[in-house]
């Protein structure tokens, strides 16, 4: 499993969206980008997370952060997130934990090792 530390650079990255899109890394070129992985949507503590990030979007958004989130839901699951949380930021899908685990988020648990923020300065 790769480990990312402080001031290490995003690994790139292609996922769908909850609406089916495909979401780049490149995307968000000049932005912070705010990785937010979670196991599993609409489960007790990942909505708990997601509806903090949601609640503080206008802080992120006046610092230039972008939330990204990450799970190994299908697409599909995450439009019903989104639509039952009012969620304010994008969903990714990362079915096959490629994504997570070039973040060092996967584990061998039956999931992730835990729900896991990345910040990355800047989008490149």
């Amino acid at each position: 499993m790769n480990t990312l530390t402080a001031g290490d650079a995003a690994p790139a990255f292609s996922l769908l969206d909850q609406d089916g899109n495909t979401v780049s890394l490149g995307d968000f070129k000049g932005k912070k980008v705010l990785f937010y992985f979670y196991p599993k949507a609409m489960t007790p503590g990942c909505t708990v997370q997601a509806q903090g990030l949601r609640d503080t979007k206008a802080e992120l958004d006046a610092h230039n952060v972008v939330v990204l989130g990450v799970s190994i839901d299908p697409v599909k699951r995450l439009g019903k997130f989104i639509e039952r949380d009012n969620l304010n930021f994008t969903l990714l899908s990362d079915e096959d934990h490629a994504v997570a685990d070039q973040f060092g988020v996967w584990g061998r648990r039956n999931l992730w090792v835990k729900s896991t923020m990345v910040c990355t300065a800047s989008a490149s």
